[in-house]
């Protein structure tokens, strides 16, 4: 079995952009600028936000957060955003979700500028994807595509059962793969919490994504031999033996599906780092657009 190493492929990436930055910045450009907005104190959301800001830093951008108490309104927020959309020193933003209760989260989506939504997450960037027009695309699903890319993993003709039909994963993964495009050109099953025949499915389809967010869900004898499993789930369970108490771990079982699989994503280590990685490109291409005067 092949290992697909989302670490290693997330930090070339990451050198990728890092060079590119310092070129621009010795032309006498400014840095691309990116914001993080975070409401409360989740410690995820937390983590997760820091970890851009670090990874941002790194790579020569310039990062902000813009962190509020959890009891901001609405309007606030709204407020905020519209500084962030009229604000040219910045190429782009991510709303970290979810939010509290009380603030509509799809109204704060439709609130952001399409062209600083570098989560990809605005109706008009989903859009575009579905036209294949050029936008942002999902984070998540974008970094999927680039390890089949990069992994040179064939995909047209192939059998693709994709098990999660959420908007931030399941259901623009399945249109991306599905598109004459390279890590397209596939034949692709959207399941679900409804579908029936999901074992069925799962041992006909030469690439599986699992994206449920339910430990082991996928199991050994839901494969066929030579199969690509993808594991965009991340689930922590109960681990009395270390230190935290607790580990992470994917939708599919990697040790008893591994030694069927050509290929397989660990949890940790596999799809999670590309999420923040295409974050980062995104934000590149954000800032090209402003400097090229198309923005």
């Amino acid at each position: 079995m092949i290992l697909i190493d989302g670490k290693k492929t997330a930090a070339d990436i990451r050198e990728e952009i890092k060079n590119e930055v310092t070129e621009l910045v010795k032309q006498g450009k400014r840095p691309p600028h990116l914001v993080a907005v975070l409401v409360g104190n989740d410690p995820a959301s937390l983590a997760y936000v820091g970890s851009k800001e670090r990874l941002s830093k790194k790579v020569g951008f310039n990062s902000t957060l813009w962190h509020f108490d959890d009891q901001i309104t609405e309007a606030e927020l709204l407020k905020t955003l519209d500084k962030l959309n009229r604000d040219k020193t910045v190429d782009g933003y991510i709303i970290q979700l979810p939010l509290p209760a009380h603030i509509d989260e799809q109204k704060i989506i439709m609130a952001i500028d399409p062209n600083k939504d570098v989560d990809g997450f605005h109706p008009l960037n989903l859009g575009k994807m579905l036209a294949q027009i050029p936008g942002f695309l999902p984070a998540t699903p974008y970094g999927i595509m680039e390890l089949i890319e990069r992994y040179k993993i064939e995909t047209s003709g192939k059998n693709v059962l994709i098990i999660g039909r959420s908007l931030i994963v399941g259901r623009p993964l399945s249109i991306l793969m599905s598109q004459k495009r390279s890590g397209g050109n596939a034949t692709v099953t959207l399941a679900h919490s409804r579908t029936k025949n999901i074992k069925q499915l799962a041992q006909q389809a030469d690439i599986i994504v699992t994206a449920l967010g339910k430990p082991h869900f996928l199991t050994a004898d839901m494969v066929k031999d030579g199969v690509v499993v993808i594991d965009a789930g991340i689930n922590s369970v109960a681990a009395p033996d270390t230190k935290r108490g607790y580990k992470l771990v994917g939708d599919a079982d990697f040790e008893n599906i591994s030694k069927k699989a050509a290929y397989m994503t660990p949890v940790p280590g596999g799809v999670g780092p590309m999420t923040i990685a295409m974050l980062l490109k995104n934000t590149l291409q954000a800032y090209k657009l402003v400097e090229s005067g198309k923005r």
